[in-house]
């Protein structure tokens, strides 16, 4: 259409391919009439207290309920940034700004996201030091991970704990502590990045506010994944009330 001669630009024809113009200020015709422009929308930036039964798409058939049901009154279209799944909970991030999203989701920024889990059985410090060096799954190796022990709870028979990520694959957290014998049997997100998951009741969402926002944005550079010895110095995996050994009879104590 420009090598035509069918665009003009504040009144005169342009024929040129390439040229800069301003869609805020410039007036744009093709054909003599007025290409609408108007104002970029407005980024939003949302974080979500995301329940359990919800997918973190923005439209699934298959799917009873999305999240972007629990956003509402938001008149931007937003996406969730990365994902949780339907049987998983917490906080949950959605945008419509595509550069912020791809920062905060690539692997090569690192951006921490801590899970708080409570898994089958007692996790002693040999499982701990396996989960933080690494898991071989069947799509490779996952990153070292960082580990806390919160409580053994002893009525379950369920240990307590939060574990953070350098990296998001697909059910991970899930998939990491079934292949070390302690299946999953609740997962909430508590934090991602400098986030945290306070003052929101499921289903709830606010606005980030701009330094939220910022602090993300800092936080998302290239940077390499903290040393094994770093993060053992820095979060130190100590369970303090194991549960307490079966009682053994004197014959086969002998």
């Amino acid at each position: 259409m420009i090598a035509e001669g069918r665009v003009s630009v504040n009144g005169k024809i342009v024929r040129e391919l390439g040229t800069r113009v301003d869609p805020l200020k410039d007036e744009i015709r093709v054909d003599g009439d007025p290409i609408p422009t108007g104002a970029p929308p407005k980024l939003v930036y949302i974080m979500l207290n995301k329940p359990i039964g919800y997918v973190s798409t923005v439209s699934d058939p298959n799917a009873a309920k999305t999240v972007l049901e629990l956003v509402t009154q938001v008149e931007e279209r937003v996406y969730p940034v990365g994902r949780l799944d339907a049987d998983s909970a917490g906080l949950l991030l959605l945008t419509n700004d595509g550069e912020f999203a791809n920062r905060l989701t690539h692997p090569r920024y690192h951006v921490p996201k801590i899970y708080r889990i409570r898994v089958r059985g007692f996790v002693g410090r040999d499982t701990a030091a396996r989960l933080s060096e690494g898991i071989d799954l069947p799509d490779g190796r996952t990153a070292p991970s960082d580990l806390r022990f919160i409580e053994y709870h002893d009525p379950t028979q369920s240990t307590i704990m939060d574990i953070t990520l350098y990296e998001g694959r697909n059910r991970q957290v899930r998939r990491m502590m079934e292949t070390v014998g302690h299946p999953v049997r609740e997962l909430t997100r508590i934090a991602f990045g400098s986030l945290r998951l306070k003052g929101l009741l499921p289903g709830t969402w606010r606005k980030l506010r701009p330094e939220e926002v910022q602090s993300l944005l800092d936080e998302a550079r290239p940077t390499p994944t903290p040393s094994i010895d770093q993060r053992r110095d820095k979060r130190p995996f100590r369970p303090r009330n194991s549960p307490k050994p079966a009682a053994v009879s004197p014959e086969k104590r002998r």
